[in-house]
């Protein structure tokens, strides 16, 4: 039994009209997706897959959270996920992604669900992740802000190009 089987749906012996899965996606699920996002988190994930003659619709609710480097500190943050998102699939004769449908071969008849949860998570991230103000890593936003400001002694200062030097204005602002 591979790592992921639990994650197939038999679409083409699927005799009900509806079937609903539950997944629970834990550190062992991420470390073994390999992603390169995140590889720890609790997520439960609810499925819901619809047979509609010859294309399936499924239906995601993923609620838990993942575990990320946050971007300014580098260390662990916590992101909280929650979406919905829906799927359609068909069988056909190879695999395709045509965008708002993917073909699955109707050989193989089975569609694997593992890396679309993954994937579903990642697009529920925000693509800011740090943490909130003033709890960040103190020793390391030091360091970065220590190696952000100008290196140049003030009595070093080269001439700036008048259409740059307006740029020496701006504040870049801080969240803590």
């Amino acid at each position: 039994m591979g790592r992921f089987d639990k994650y197939n749906v038999d679409l083409k012996g699927m005799k009900a009209a509806s079937l609903d899965l539950e997944f629970d996606l834990d550190n062992a699920f991420f470390g073994d997706i390999e992603g390169e996002e995140f590889q720890r988190g609790a997520v439960k994930a609810n499925v819901t897959v619809k047979k509609n003659k010859d294309i399936f619709d499924f239906s995601f609710t993923l609620v838990g959270k993942v575990i990320v480097q946050c971007d300014r500190c580098l260390d662990d943050l916590d992101i909280e996920v929650d979406t919905e998102n829906t799927l359609r699939v068909k069988l056909g004769n190879e695999y395709a992604d045509e965008g708002d449908i993917i073909i699955v071969p109707e050989q193989d008849g089975d569609f694997n669900l593992a890396w679309y949860l993954y994937e579903l998570i990642v697009l529920a991230l925000p693509l800011k992740r740090v943490h909130a103000p003033g709890k960040c890593n103190n020793e390391m936003t030091g360091k970065l802000k220590k190696h952000s400001h100008d290196a140049t002694d003030e009595g070093d200062e080269q001439e700036i190009d008048p259409r740059w030097a307006g740029l020496k204005n701006i504040q870049i602002e801080e969240d803590n």
